[in-house]
């Protein structure tokens, strides 16, 4: 997709998940909300998910797509990679990545960005992966890192 296509379709689904969070204050309610609206909204995205940090572990919480790892080995993978660096971590070729998970082998490329509570600690990784390579941009990770903070707003 286009990255100005991009742009365009994330601040219209930012104010369509603005207005529909909303309604509830619990965040795994927000969390199931935004992945199925970006899941079914974004036409690259293959597999599209939180995964809770909760003891020290990483496990699977509100997703769409195939059937998700329960629980990812500590500190292996994108998604340990986005909570030890407490950044965004793009990757355009999954199968290049060191220590990779492969939860499904159709995955090609993968977004993560931590997510945060009020009082800045993370809380969850949000997960997006591609069935295409490279299909991962800074237009997304900005997008994603704006709709990643509705799920603790105080509306």
């Amino acid at each position: 997709m286009q990255e100005n296509k991009k742009e365009g379709r994330y601040a219209r689904i930012h104010m369509q998940l603005e207005a529909l969070l909303v309604k509830t204050d619990d965040p795994l309610a927000r969390m199931a909300s935004v992945c199925a609206v970006l899941h079914h909204k974004m036409d690259y995205y293959f597999w599209t998910g939180f995964y809770l940090f909760k003891s020290g572990k990483l496990v699977v919480g509100p997703y769409q797509g195939p059937v998700a790892c329960q629980e990812l080995e500590k500190d292996k993978g994108v998604c340990w990679a986005a909570l030890n660096k407490d950044a965004p971590v793009l990757v355009k070729d999954v199968h290049a990545f060191p220590g990779h998970v492969s939860c499904d082998s159709r995955s090609k490329s993968e977004i993560t960005l931590p997510v945060y509570n009020q009082e800045k600690e993370v809380v969850a990784i949000f997960d997006v992966d591609s069935d295409q390579l490279d299909s991962f941009s800074e237009v997304d990770q900005l997008a994603l890192t704006g709709i990643m903070d509705l799920i603790y707003k105080q509306f």
